[in-house]
């Protein structure tokens, strides 16, 4: 079917100045979306005139041919927006562009018709047939755009893997994409790292859950592209350089915790101390997950720095360790988790206070002649004089390593 002639007028006069017409939409297309000129392409602009041409041939042609326009009218609008994702063209911005397409079109038409009412007349109709252009373009476009966005991204998380899969074997970069993401990621040879590694308490909703915590961890590893976050079977690993001790970025990962939290998602997460070098990140993950463990289920965010020589002690859970515990203590400490651990709590806020009964009873909200009887009756009970250092300090180790995996609430 045939238009009628005086859209084919219009038609015909929108035809003799398309290439002004085009310009000038990809003119105004650079002036207002600053990624346009901000992308590191040069064909960009050769890309998008082409790409704009074809569009407004998608609005004449169906009009001459009086009929509606179609997906196949767009031939290059997918690969087109297949580029521009890769031209660091957002997909707002890449709709934006179509919309001052469909303006300027719009405008041309405008123009062509009116020398005579009649024609003035008749872009009243081509107004309707122009917006479903732009709508059945756009849509060509965001589909198009939407799965190339998600092909990057899987195919960047495998990137992501197997980079950090690398650092934590200790393999040395080969050539390709791990390296130049290393590279992006300012991880290189000599570069100061910190690890951290994390965990949710609270079970995930669903897939959805877990890109939520590793966007919002990434916010922290990947800002700036330095440093990179994945997710490894149920754990999150990061590895970002730093400049200092990592303190900025522990505040950082306070912070993500803490927003999480607010939003039902309680997270354990641990960091290494800061090590020189990318061949370290096999022993900064390790410290990383061992500052994780002990915080022992409980959510929260722990430096390898906050730990004691004796956290970290208890925290390896070392088997020869285990079997020096003397019997006595070990009865103690089971038969005290059954009734309650009132015994265990009073003996680690003693501890605590520096054997101060009377601090100690105030933490503990009793009377001090109850702290006193209790403590005397962890004495009576463990074999162990309980106002000697050396046999309080074997007590308080043999308690922390037998509680160390959470099996009791302890206070301190």
């Amino acid at each position: 079917m045939v238009a009628n002639p005086l859209v084919l007028r219009i038609v015909d006069r929108v035809r003799a100045t398309l290439p002004a017409t085009v310009q000038r939409s990809v003119s105004r297309t650079w002036r207002e979306v600053p990624a346009y000129p901000a992308s590191p392409d040069k064909n960009l602009a050769e890309d998008l005139t082409a790409h704009t041409f074809t569009v407004f041939e998608a609005a004449l042609t169906p009009l001459e041919e009086g009929r509606r326009a179609t997906a196949e009218d767009f031939p290059i609008t997918a690969s087109q927006a297949r580029r521009r994702l890769r031209q660091g063209v957002t997909l707002p911005d890449f709709l934006t562009g179509f919309r001052i397409g469909q303006e300027t079109l719009w405008e041309a038409i405008v123009d062509a018709s009116d020398s005579e009412q009649e024609t003035r007349d008749e872009a009243l109709h081509i107004a309707i047939h122009v917006m479903s252009v732009i709508e059945v373009g756009s849509s060509v476009g965001a589909v198009a755009f939407l799965e190339t966005q998600q092909l990057e991204m899987a195919e960047g998380d495998r990137v992501r893997r197997d980079l950090v899969d690398d650092l934590l074997s200790g393999r040395r970069l080969a050539p390709g994409p791990s390296a130049d993401l290393a590279e992006v990621s300012d991880l290189r040879p000599d570069s100061r790292v910190l690890v951290a590694t994390a965990t949710s308490q609270t079970p995930l909703r669903d897939d959805r859950g877990m890109r939520e915590v590793i966007t919002a961890l990434r916010s922290v590893f990947d800002v700036g592209r330095r440093g990179i976050a994945v997710v490894l079977q149920d754990q999150i690993v990061g590895i970002t350089p730093v400049t200092s001790d990592g303190t900025t970025t522990l505040a950082d990962l306070e912070r993500v915790h803490r927003e999480l939290s607010r939003h039902g998602t309680d997270l354990c997460v641990g960091t290494s101390t800061v090590h020189e070098g990318l061949d370290r990140v096999p022993e900064a993950y390790r410290e990383a997950v061992l500052a994780q463990e002990s915080l022992n289920g409980v959510p929260g965010v722990r430096s390898l720095h906050a730990l004691t020589p004796l956290d970290y002690l208890v925290t390896l859970d070392d088997e020869v360790a285990h079997r020096l515990i003397r019997p006595e203590l070990r009865r103690f400490v089971e038969d005290d988790l059954a009734a309650g651990g009132v015994l265990i709590e009073t003996l680690l806020e003693y501890a605590a206070c520096d054997l101060n009964a009377k601090l100690a009873a105030e933490h503990l909200h009793v009377h001090v002649n109850t702290a006193y009887y209790r403590l005397d009756t962890a004495a009576d009970r463990t074999g162990r004089n309980v106002r000697s250092f050396t046999d309080l300090q074997e007590t308080i180790i043999a308690i922390r390593m037998l509680t160390a995996r959470g099996n009791v609430p302890i206070s301190n």
